[in-house]
């Protein structure tokens, strides 16, 4: 027999701490296992290095390398909550329509030379995935490493940084196992494991036009 729950029992469990809102694009502290909208969670630990929810120090220095994009949640979010994801998505765009700014949903494979580039290497076949894809260039920043054959790719934005860490260990270091040997970085800014392009998009490279500019390197220890 089907129980029926009512939402306002589970809001407790999709809502974030910080906005009262449901979870957009579901965040969650390694250390500590609390969950936030990710935007929320990131101009908060602009100002602070410690979870919302219970206090505890996620990192001293780096807070951001341990929060990670949790795609379950969010999944339950949008299949829980009626239109969510359709008025996200709408407000999204609005936003960038008001500033006269390309929505990166929007973004085509138009884009005059970079794009040229990215659609050479499929001149024959189209493998990319129907959501939204992001344009990027990675550049190699160290005499230790060489470049990439081919810096401009086009991928899901749903990627993560550690997908890009794995593709260049693979290209560059001869083994997908040695992409810890890494760091990817974004306006001199090292970027987390986790962050999506889409994050990194959103969060670094707003006010500017596509490619996503990348620079790789040999892992630094901190």
């Amino acid at each position: 027999m089907e129980r029926r729950v009512k939402l306002k029992t589970i809001n407790p469990h999709i809502t974030c701490k910080i906005c009262g809102g449901y979870f957009i694009d579901a965040t969650t502290v390694t250390e500590c296992l609390h969950t936030f909208c990710k935007s929320c969670l990131v101009k908060h630990l602009e100002e602070k290095k410690t979870c919302p929810t219970c206090d505890n120090i996620i990192h001293q220095s780096h807070p951001l390398q341990y929060i990670s994009f949790d795609r379950t949640m969010q999944d339950i979010v949008y299949k829980l909550v009626p239109k969510l994801q359709e008025d996200e998505s709408r407000r999204e765009r609005d936003f960038y329509k008001s500033r006269n700014m390309p929505c990166p949903k929007d973004i085509t494979q138009n884009h005059e030379e970079d794009n040229e580039k990215v659609m050479e290497a499929h001149a024959e076949s189209d493998f990319h995935r129907l959501d939204e894809q992001v344009n990027v260039c990675l550049e190699c920043i160290s005499n230790n490493f060489k470049n990439l054959q081919r810096r401009f790719i086009r991928c899901s934005s749903q990627a993560t940084i550690t997908h890009l860490k794995k593709l260049v260990a693979k290209k560059i270091l001869n083994g997908i196992e040695k992409y810890r040997e890494i760091d990817i970085l974004c306006n001199e800014e090292l970027l987390g494991k986790d962050h999506t392009l889409k994050f990194v998009y959103v969060t670094r490279w707003r006010f500017r036009d596509p490619p996503l500019r990348l620079q790789f390197r040999p892992r630094v220890e901190l």
